[in-house]
């Protein structure tokens, strides 16, 4: 795999994974836990293959600088790391939502929750 595809393919399955957890932690505070962990499960998937490819990358360079560094690198391990940050709050959030009792919200309180 070119180093562009590799790039590209972390940015990719870092954004999946984030936008899953993102989705995840919407169903969980509806109550929606079944949705939630089948979503993390799957964002745990896009995880792992951004890790995979993470890990070809680090393997290549061997800490030697034999990978040249551009911005689109930079910010490919950006979207990884935050993709994994989120997985762990995710995970919080989720247990989090488990322990607290369902709430009912008005249309009020929807739209203002909307802006």
């Amino acid at each position: 795999m070119e180093l562009e595809e590799q790039v590209m393919t972390l940015i990719v399955s870092a954004g999946s994974c984030r936008s899953m957890l993102m989705e995840a932690m919407r169903h969980s505070r509806n109550g929606e836990f079944e949705q939630a962990e089948q979503l993390v499960e799957q964002a745990r998937c896009a995880l792992h293959a951004a890790h995979a490819v993470q890990t070809q990358l680090i393997e290549a360079d061997a800490g030697e600088g034999k990978l040249p560094v551009q911005i689109v690198m930079v910010h490919a391990q950006d979207h990884v790391m935050n993709a994994v940050l989120l997985m762990d709050l995710t995970q919080e959030m989720i247990a989090i939502h488990r322990r607290l009792p369902p709430v009912a919200t008005s249309r009020s309180q929807s739209a203002a929750m909307a802006c």
